[in-house]
């Protein structure tokens, strides 16, 4: 359904992403995006991570401001808890990812969203991270999402745009399957 004839408004231009569609189908180099995050050691485990720009569209992007993250461990590690961790930083970028495709979803399929809240969860044993037993994961065991949306939709309508968030999640594929990590020291 056309923008101009929906009577769903969740604040998501999907007539401009569809169009986007489109014409990356007739220039698809234009479609690799660069993604970047620079990242200053502060002080123990305290860190701030800096996102200014992105490659797209075939040239360099400046976000409209610089957005910084303070990243450090809780004091129950023995540190000074001065930033969300970053297994934290991890389920905020999915929960953000797959709340947004919610939105978008909703708007396309004309769907009036009155709220959506999503909360993760994440299970983890840090003895594998503190080097206490090499068999133990150092990462998260399993993520739970539970949604709670309040939507002018049925029960299987709102189950379809969370399905349909998940299967176009960059994140939730980031998360979800291996992702090759090159790491060089210069």
């Amino acid at each position: 359904m056309a923008e101009s004839e929906s009577t769903a408004n969740n604040g998501v231009n999907v007539e401009a992403l569809l169009g986007a569609r489109v014409a990356l189908a007739d220039a698809p180099e234009a479609a690799k995006f660069t993604w970047s995050a620079s990242c200053e050691w502060k002080d123990g485990t305290f860190s701030q991570s800096t996102v200014e720009g992105y490659f797209g569209l075939g040239e360099n992007h400046k976000h409209k401001t610089t957005f910084k993250f303070d990243a450090d461990h809780p004091a129950v590690f023995a540190s000074e808890d001065r930033g969300a961790t970053p297994v934290e930083y991890v389920l905020v970028g999915l929960a953000s990812c797959l709340t947004a495709g919610i939105a978008a979803v909703a708007q396309n399929r004309d769907i009036q969203l009155r709220s959506v809240t999503s909360t993760l969860e994440d299970g983890m044993d840090i003895q594998g991270i503190l080097g206490m037993d090499s068999d133990i994961r150092n990462g998260f065991d399993g993520i739970k999402v539970s949604y709670k949306i309040d939507a002018d939709a049925s029960q299987k309508d709102i189950e379809a745009l969370v399905a349909q968030s998940q299967k176009r999640s960059a994140v939730y594929d980031i998360v979800t399957n291996p992702t090759n990590v090159t790491v060089e020291v210069n």
